[in-house]
């Protein structure tokens, strides 16, 4: 049997299917498919399918293997490229059409109608979906996964055409769907008996949707995340009617106290994962007693922002030892007493986060080290009182150690050569420690070859022999933040374009680099998605374009306060085919017709802009229009609006 998946561009999706159909065991494949489609392709008004390039045709001599198809990366996706793009007949089970708010309900009644055999749709943060969206949806009715999160136009109406049309759903996600309310869960629970997966997180519903929803006899996982207006009275109805329950999250829910989830303790005795971070502040003995009831099955538990006192971490320790994670990020009361008592019994977590537990020491460390060997990701950041010492207790026990948060931390270079010994490490977080150099980051490139994310944010001490040392030495790092580490010039920048598989990179505030080492870092790092140029003052047009050459797949840019004109800008926008979110405040050098143009050269692409308010009156209304009716949300900053072009 052969399972891939793959994200491609739609030249290499051509590669791969050439690659399945030469196969032995073709119809056993499974072919994930992300494809980057060309935007100015997808959106003139006669659109014919050769103007699609290659991706129709070889849909369609597929079709019979192809089960899952994700367009989430087309940003300018709309009805009749999605007609065009999905071939007939299929075997599609599976669809991903999140982000693409070009998609009405025309386009949602052809993919039913011509994938019988459905079972999941993706159509997160679609902001044009809505009731008439989800009727066309409802036909589906063999769909068992569905997710509309925050797709703001759903009522009740629409959510009952998916009930009545889709009785067999198993997994649902509507979080921010803010329009639906008691009503509508209702109706949910009585006609969608074989859910097990129910994300209603930050609806404006309350205990009425929670005693129907324990009706739900094989629900498994439930997330509530900031629903204010639940309290300890819905978790009673839970748990005096439900005991399916495996995984719930109630964290944030404000009105929720140390009763509520003590009941929610005691009615459900085969809980896997409990997240009750950030509820009411207080735990109370009782409720920690009653998490007893749960040792031999609770895995995951989730504390942050209570008070815990030793007491408390000392009967979890005792009775939760199957434990795998534990969540007490700013926690009130946690010492190194506590940690020591908790991992004595709690042997096997493999994750630990204590950020902002500000009164542990290096004795934390010790404890941990001693007893979780087998810890893979470990958060301290603002642990101010730790050091090297811990650290290096910690690198020499726990071998599989992959992410550490040091962030304000102020470690410095001796923690570094300790850390380096964790050849797995594969995430570390250094913001803001100003003692880490570049002697530190040589041990790191040396030895941590496995690295993909470093976080260096205002690490001051930071020069271009440090990024010379992680550039040579971590080639498959995805993700870098390098924020006013103002030591850094184009010379660093240069380095990085050893980084093929570069996808996020964060220059916010570097003063000294130009358009010289974007274009040096760009000709190498032709994966980048996401880079902030924010406060880069000396970034000018021809940064941009070597931005528009070289990064054809980017999707999220800030460039507020760079020295870009209006050709520089228009340029840029024009020629990111996958642009989707670009942030460009204090642009003095672009003129009102320069924004004006460069909007409009996007406006089937982009999903998120930021703008100075004083551009609200001068931009053309019919602009405005068009780009909110494509479901762009605009983001208005109340600064003064300056030209000096």
């Amino acid at each position: 049997m052969c399972n891939i998946t793959v994200v491609l561009s739609s030249d290499l999706l051509a590669q791969v299917l050439d690659w399945l159909h030469d196969s032995k065991d073709l119809k056993s494949c499974r072919l994930v498919s992300r494809v980057f489609l060309q935007a100015e392709r997808m959106h003139r008004k006669a659109i014919r399918p050769l103007r699609l390039g290659p991706l129709p045709v070889l849909l369609r001599r597929y079709a019979t293997s192809l089960l899952s198809l994700d367009l989430s990366s087309c940003p300018s996706l709309d009805d009749v490229a999605l007609s065009v793009s999905i071939p007939c007949p299929n075997n599609l089970r599976s669809v991903s059409l999140s982000r693409a708010s070009g998609v009405t309900w025309r386009g949602l009644k052809v993919l039913v109608s011509v994938c019988p055999k459905i079972e999941a749709i993706d159509i997160s943060y679609c902001t044009g979906f809505g009731d008439r969206e989800a009727a066309a949806v409802a036909k589906a009715s063999g769909l068992k996964e569905l997710k509309i999160d925050k797709c703001l136009q759903v009522t009740d109406v629409g959510l009952a055409k998916v009930a009545v049309g889709c009785s067999g759903l198993e997994r649902l996600g509507i979080k921010w769907c803010r329009e639906i309310s008691d009503i509508g869960i209702d109706l949910l629970a009585k006609k969608c008996l074989e859910l097990r997966e129910l994300d209603i997180s930050y609806l404006k519903v309350g205990n009425e949707s929670l005693r129907s929803i324990a009706s739900l006899a094989k629900l498994e996982n439930l997330a509530l995340v900031g629903c204010q207006y639940v309290d300890d009275e819905g978790l009673y109805f839970l748990s005096n009617r439900n005991n399916s329950l495996q995984i719930i999250d109630v964290s944030r829910c404000v009105n929720v106290t140390s009763a509520g989830l003590t009941t929610l303790a005691i009615g459900h005795q085969h809980l896997r994962k409990i997240n009750a971070g950030n509820c009411s502040p207080v735990i109370t003995s009782t409720f920690v007693s009653k998490l007893c009831m749960l040792g031999e099955t609770l895995n995951i538990l989730k504390l942050d922002g209570l008070q815990l006192p030793v007491s408390a971490l000392e009967t979890v320790g005792l009775n939760c030892r199957n434990l795998l994670e534990i969540g007490l990020s700013k926690c009130n009361g946690v010492t190194d007493e506590g940690i020591s008592r908790l991992v004595e019994g709690c042997s096997d977590l493999s994750t630990i986060d204590l950020t902002c537990c500000h009164l542990l020491t290096d004795e934390s460390l010790f404890s941990i080290a001693a007893s979780c060997r087998g810890v893979k990701s470990l958060r301290l950041e603002s642990c101010v009182l730790i050091s090297e010492k811990g650290l290096d207790q910690v690198a020499t026990s726990c071998a599989d150690l992959k992410e550490i948060d040091l962030t304000d931390c102020n470690v410095n270079d001796s923690a570094l050569k300790c850390l380096s010994r964790c050849s797995e490490l594969r995430i570390l977080k250094l913001g803001l420690c100003s003692g880490v150099s570049d002697i530190g980051l040589a041990f790191i490139g040396t030895n941590c070859t496995k690295l993909l994310e470093l976080d260096l944010y205002r690490c001051t001490a930071v020069t271009d022999d440090g990024l010379a040392s992680i550039s040579n030495g971590c080639k498959r790092m995805k993700k870098l933040n390098l924020c006013y580490c103002n030591q850094i010039s184009d010379t660093g920048l240069a380095h990085l374009r050893l980084l093929e598989e570069l996808s996020d990179l964060e220059l916010r505030g570097i003063v000294r680099i130009t358009s010289s080492g974007i274009t040096a870092m760009t000709m190498g790092c032709r994966s980048l998605t996401q880079l902030d140029l924010k406060r880069c003052y000396s970034v000018d047009d021809t940064g941009m374009w070597a931005l528009a050459q070289y990064t054809e797949n980017l999707r999220q840019l800030t460039i507020s306060y760079c020295t870009v004109t209006g050709l520089g800008l228009c340029h840029l926008l024009g020629s990111l085919r996958c642009i989707q979110d670009v942030k460009m405040v204090h642009l003095s050098w672009v003129s009102i017709e320069g924004f004006e143009i460069a909007l409009r050269s996007a406006c089937r692409k982009l999903k998120k802009v930021k703008l100075l308010s004083g551009l609200q009156d001068v931009l053309s209304p019919e602009l405005l229009q068009s780009l909110q009716a494509r479901g762009c949300c605009i983001r208005w900053v109340n600064k003064p609006l300056v030209f000096k072009g």
